[in-house]
């Protein structure tokens, strides 16, 4: 088995110029690869490079940082409004279980109040068993569950949902009884399977984008399903599927068309076409729309502001 051995910044500009990349001021480049790591910021380079491997020609390290920096500010965007989403969803999930089985762990955890499918027990056991596990390893780690816990002997369900994270609210909603998950993805005029299917990806990409991996070309396998963006959009098939907004980036997008307010979602939008706008002047070794592709992105991806 080969080993990777460690290489010096000069040895690390040596191996991108033997590629093909177009090295221009040295000192500045060495700084951004020491602050940015050489590893994070050719994990672009694929999409300067042929099927050789060797960047296309005229690429220059300007327009392969310009993608790392580009994913970087999206993902700070994208991330933002996940945060205010999984906040919100949160809240009303302990709201809906503290008003119907109470505010104490042995009132609104008594499996009692979970799906009665037979199919379903054992997932119900074991998500209450890692909602448990986390008051245990958790609750004295936090203020505010320190808190309760030490005035009044227990955590209600809204301090708890802080401690949890956004996959085990996920995995939370998904043993509820119907009716509690109707209630909850009725806020959101949408069924229980579609809002079951949101929560997945958006967990998803809230990991990605806080661990910041890369964003821009990252695919699930939970797919958002066929709506009236797609169809509103005009967005193409292939062999009877859309081609855009389905597990990409764009179906992000799409729920946050969805759980967003009109302000909020808008203020999202402005803020993105404001980075691809800028993405559009420094790259031009290929063309910015085949970046946007990558992404999931349909040419008319702003369009969907104006979709009610």
């Amino acid at each position: 088995m080969k080993n990777k051995v460690f290489k010096n910044l000069d040895e690390q500009i040596e191996i991108l110029r033997k590629k093909g990349l177009y090295i221009s001021d040295v000192d500045k480049i060495k700084n951004i690869l020491l602050k940015e790591n050489y590893f994070f910021l050719s994990g672009y380079r694929h999409l300067f490079t042929t099927k050789n491997k060797n960047f296309i020609e005229g690429t220059t390290f300007e327009e392969l940082y310009a993608m790392f920096t580009f994913d970087r500010n999206i993902r700070n965007i994208f991330f933002k409004n996940l945060l205010i989403i999984e906040n919100n969803i949160k809240s009303l999930i302990s709201y809906q279980m503290s008003k119907k089985y109470g505010f104490k762990e042995k009132d609104y955890l008594n499996i009692k109040n979970f799906s009665e499918d037979n199919l379903k027990q054992r997932q119900v056991r074991d998500v209450l068993d890692k909602v448990k596990r986390q008051i245990r390893i958790n609750g004295r780690k936090h203020t505010a569950t320190i808190h309760y816990i030490t005035n009044y002997g227990y955590i209600p369900l809204w301090i708890l949902v802080k401690v949890l994270s956004f996959g085990l609210v996920a995995e939370f909603y998904n043993i509820f009884k119907e009716s509690d998950q109707e209630e909850i993805a009725n806020f959101y005029n949408l069924n229980i399977n579609t809002f079951s299917d949101y929560l997945v990806i958006l967990s998803n990409y809230r990991n990605l984008c806080a661990h910041e991996d890369i964003l821009y070309d990252h695919r699930t396998q939970k797919e958002v399903p066929d709506c009236i963006y797609h169809s509103s959009l005009n967005i193409s098939k292939i062999d009877g599927e859309y081609i855009y907004g389905k597990n990409d980036l764009y179906s992000v997008i799409i729920i946050l068309k969805d759980l967003l307010s009109n302000e909020q979602f808008m203020d999202f939008i402005n803020e993105l076409g404001y980075e691809v706008d800028i993405l559009y002047g420094k790259v031009s070794v290929i063309p910015t729309e085949n970046i946007l592709s990558k992404m999931g992105f349909p040419p008319n991806w702003r369009d969907i502001v104006d979709i009610d």
